[in-house]
């Protein structure tokens, strides 16, 4: 009901805008004369969809008013912001003006920033310092944001250059894009030198630093930080924006306490859940356990996208109720949204970790329907699901029927389901494939020196363990962590890093001798 609301009043405003454009150019013959700039913007301000801006646009033409900078600004803006992730209406207008300050130029170049093509924002900015208009403290954040969607290193530290050169590293607005812009290129010890290096920072600034951590993996850093953040006397407090980008590193990090805290927060403070956030909040209930809180969060969400069902669905299955996702994923299509690749991926995990073959196989070959292309993944859960039912010839017809080249992914998948099974054979035959496409992965090799030990070819073993050694791959540590006044402190095995590794020793000895004394 709430999304049949919405189109209505939708449809409503529409047709009002046309009447209103409708009536106005009606009167083009007897007003023409008296017609000035205002009343232009003013109808391309009620503009909806591009239909009504050409018609506007027209008149514009008819009464003169194209290379007027007031229309043609408001023209491009209108163009930009409603012509369907296209550039070439608002483009064409650009080109046509004989004079463009740099307002001008700034819009052309975000248009590009934010629909594409990225490379395009890049070229319209090289053209404007040709024609000599200088960059303001808004031009750069738009061309750092396409060189970080495009992922361009190179182009983005050249602008960086600029920006240090014209005087505006110190400006926050500027420093925000470059936090984010590195964090995009995976280059966090830079943003982060760049975050320290801004005198005044906003909440963007610590937003834009804290959700760098938490894309590239550094959940912990992600957390320390927001506990920073927390304790800045010039910042109010986290807005919705920061819980978005600090949820993962909670889910990451089984932070729960964090978790809950943020939920109490948002309650406490009434901020709107909206869909990222509530995605955010079932992930983190999903990781701890806690199924009814995530459907409770689930339940209170106005307006569902498939990112809040996909979270909801992973919940489920990540806990073993394989029913109630699939159930879920009935009611998904009922409502005619439309699943997407991440969806099916957690349902055919789901089902090959609850045994259901025959609904994994149908999932499979419904994702056909929704014009969904098969990757990596998808064909991994699947040859995973065969083999975790025992199917393991079944999986290797699979594998040689694939469209497309077996990846270390399903080849990792069925050397797992054959250690299930003690198939050494063919575990001997998958591993040398895995050796050559996933050569540093230490597991591969365990698994294989397991096998041999289960049956007595220990000197097989033997020679799996060697190979590690000469080859010097090794397993990631495991580490345990723990938090003391709201920091989180991480140990691994015989780790001798910490600050307070004497302390924490001397104290692990003590409590050693209480225990001696008390048995």
């Amino acid at each position: 009901m709430h999304g049949l609301y919405k189109q209505a009043k939708l449809q409503a405003v529409t047709r009002a805008a046309f009447t209103s454009i409708r009536f106005f150019l009606s009167q083009a013959t007897f007003m023409r004369s008296h017609r000035d700039s205002y009343d232009y913007t003013y109808l391309l301000q009620h503009c909806i969809g591009t239909k009504s801006i050409k018609q506007v646009h027209a008149q514009i033409i008819i009464g003169g008013f194209e290379q007027n900078p007031f229309v043609a600004t408001k023209l491009v803006g209108k163009y930009t912001e409603c012509s369907d992730s296209n550039m070439v209406d608002a483009r064409k207008v650009f080109d046509c003006l004989w004079d463009r300050d740099v307002f001008m130029w700034n819009m052309v170049i975000q248009g590009y920033a934010n629909l594409g093509p990225f490379v395009e924002a890049l070229n319209v900015y090289v053209a404007m310092r040709g024609s000599g208009v200088s960059a303001n403290r808004y031009t750069y954040p738009f061309v750092l944001k396409a060189c970080g969607a495009m992922k361009d290193r190179r182009k983005g530290q050249v602008i960086h250059g600029q920006v240090v050169k014209s005087g505006f590293d110190s400006d926050v607005f500027v420093g925000n894009a470059l936090v984010a812009f590195y964090a995009k290129c995976q280059e966090v010890e830079t943003s982060r030198r760049v975050f320290d290096g801004i005198p005044q920072k906003d909440i963007v600034t610590w937003n834009s630093m804290i959700s760098g951590y938490t894309v590239n993996g550094y959940a912990d850093e992600a957390l320390v930080l927001f506990h920073a953040m927390l304790k800045d006397e010039t910042i109010r407090g986290p807005d919705s924006a920061t819980l978005v980008g600090v949820l993962p590193a909670c889910v990451q990090e089984a932070a729960t306490q964090e978790g809950l805290w943020i939920h109490s927060y948002i309650i406490k403070s009434g901020m709107e859940v909206d869909a990222a956030l509530g995605s955010g909040l079932i992930s983190m209930y999903a990781n701890c356990g806690r199924l009814k809180s995530a459907q409770d969060v689930f339940d209170r969400i106005s307006d569902k996208n498939i990112v809040v069902w996909n979270a909801m669905i992973r919940c489920y299955g990540m806990h073993g109720h394989a029913d109630e996702a699939l159930k879920m994923f009935s009611e998904l299509v009922e409502i005619g949204l439309r699943p997407d690749s991440v969806i099916f991926l957690c349902l055919l995990s789901t089902c090959s970790h609850a045994g259901k073959v025959a609904k994994g196989w149908e999932l499979f070959e419904r994702m056909g329907d929704y014009g969904i292309e098969k990757n990596d993944q998808h064909y991994a859960c699947m040859v995973d699901l065969l083999g975790r039912a025992g199917f393991l010839g079944e999986a290797v017809e699979f594998i040689k029927t694939m469209p497309v080249r077996a990846g270390k992914d399903v080849y990792g998948a069925l050397l797992g389901a054959c250690r299930i099974h003690n198939n050494i054979e063919l575990a001997e035959e998958v591993a040398g494939k895995l050796f050559v496409m996933d050569p540093d992965n230490a597991g591969r090799y365990i698994i294989l020196a397991k096998m041999y030990e289960d049956v007595g070819r220990w000197e097989d073993a033997a020679t799996m363990r060697k190979t590690l050694g000469e080859k010097k791959i090794r397993k990631p540590f495991g580490c345990s962590s723990i938090e003391v006044d709201c920091v989180r402190h991480t140990f691994g095995v015989e780790d001798e890093s910490h600050p307070f590794t004497e302390q924490i020793f001397d104290t692990l000895e003590r409590l050693d001798r209480i225990m001696e004394k008390s048995q």
